[in-house]
């Protein structure tokens, strides 16, 4: 069985959110090891970051990163330990923590860039749930995942939000009910991940899916990807019906006519992003 890890986060000179950006790919990297936890400055400090990246015309893609050997942790347990001295035994924090993930990985989902997760060892909990928020998450061999609360008295009640929004109900009951850990390879084949690949090899490819998408019509990314949230919410009809707009709206688009004219022509389009 896995253990939650309740490691005090140590931020870094730069903070715990470190930055770089590279042809259109903006790489935000948890920088709090050894445990990478999610604490409430670590949080603001993520959303700060993506809210940013909206106004940055230059940003196309976001590679969400860690150093050190844990990807994530989960919440820090006693940053929110210590607050049971409080007068009201925490509830106000607790409450002021978990709305802040919420908020958090709404914000991924949101956002209209697409943000790819480079998993490189432990993502438990809260870090499991940051790694299913996202939109594509790639893993090294090395990389684990698992949702243990149920082994401290804690059900992971909000990661399974992400969690059953990704694999079956029968595999987040599995990971959720017992709090065992699994590979990557089983994270694959449960839908978790998109790819595994060999830790050496983890950054160049998630740079190259990162650089292709980066590469696209951003109004059309941004598009699909709010229509593909969307229309996952609504029932079949209402889900045709309202991708059937979105495609006239697209089509209406100048790099629809760009793209399509380009592939007609047989030449390179040059987007515009309108």
């Amino acid at each position: 069985m896995a253990e939650i890890l309740a490691i005090k986060p140590a931020a870094t000179d730069e903070g715990p959110v470190t930055t770089r950006r590279e042809k259109g790919v903006l790489r935000l990297t948890l920088a709090n090891p050894p445990a990478n936890a999610l604490s409430l400055s670590v949080m603001a400090a993520l959303v700060a970051e993506l809210e940013h990246a909206k106004a940055d015309k230059a940003v196309r893609v976001i590679v969400l990163s860690a150093a050190g050997k844990v990807f994530c942790a989960g919440h820090d347990l006693k940053e929110m330990t210590s607050r049971r001295a409080d007068a009201d035994r925490g509830k106000a924090f607790f409450e002021e923590t978990f709305a802040a993930c919420a908020m958090l990985m709404q914000t991924i989902v949101r956002h209209p860039l697409p943000v790819i997760a480079e998993v490189d060892g432990l993502a438990t909990a809260a870090g499991l749930q940051l790694v299913a928020s996202c939109d594509l998450a790639i893993a090294s061999h090395e990389a684990t995942f698992c949702t243990p609360g149920v082994n401290i008295g804690l059900f992971c009640s909000t990661p399974m939000v992400a969690l059953s929004r990704n694999v079956s109900r029968k595999q987040a009951m599995e990971m959720l009910l017992t709090g065992e850990t699994i590979d990557a390879a089983t994270a694959k084949e449960f839908g978790l991940v998109n790819r595994v690949v060999p830790r050496e090899y983890l950054n160049q490819i998630v740079t190259k899916y990162a650089q292709a998408i980066a590469s696209k019509s951003s109004l059309v990314i941004k598009t699909g990807k709010e229509a593909f949230y969307a229309q996952a919410e609504m029932g079949l009809a209402d889900a045709y019906a309202y991708t059937g707009r979105v495609m006239v709206e697209n089509m209406l688009a100048r790099d629809a006519e760009e793209g399509i004219g380009a592939f007609i022509g047989k030449r390179k389009p040059e987007w515009t992003d309108e």
